[in-house]
């Protein structure tokens, strides 16, 4: 068998793989339903503008993915809270800078 080098994260892992203890029951069920429900996929019809369509298009293409894997993308950032406004950071850290000066 090869060696190889751990990172610090899987070698706490590694560390830790003794104490390791498998679900059931119940917490097995909800989390296994957790997973099946994150695969199912559903296919929707929406409309866009020419122009935010091309746009999108042209963004997917410089972030090297299919245009409709970029809008999944961020249509589930979206609805999971991790979609950022990018003005209310700059707003944020102009605070923070005035915070810090004072």
């Amino acid at each position: 068998m090869d060696e190889f080098e751990l990172d610090e994260e899987e070698q706490q892992i590694e560390d830790s793989a003794d104490e390791f203890v498998p679900m059931e029951g119940a917490e097995l069920r909800r989390v296994e339903a957790i997973i099946t429900r994150s695969r199912k996929n559903r296919n929707i019809n929406i409309r866009l503008s020419e122009q935010d369509l091309d746009r999108i298009r042209t963004k997917a293409e410089r972030e090297g993915v299919p245009y409709q894997t970029l809008i999944s993308s961020v249509l589930h950032k979206y609805v999971s809270d991790q979609l950022v406004d990018e003005g209310q950071v700059i707003k944020t850290l102009e605070l923070i800078g005035k915070k810090a000066a004072r």
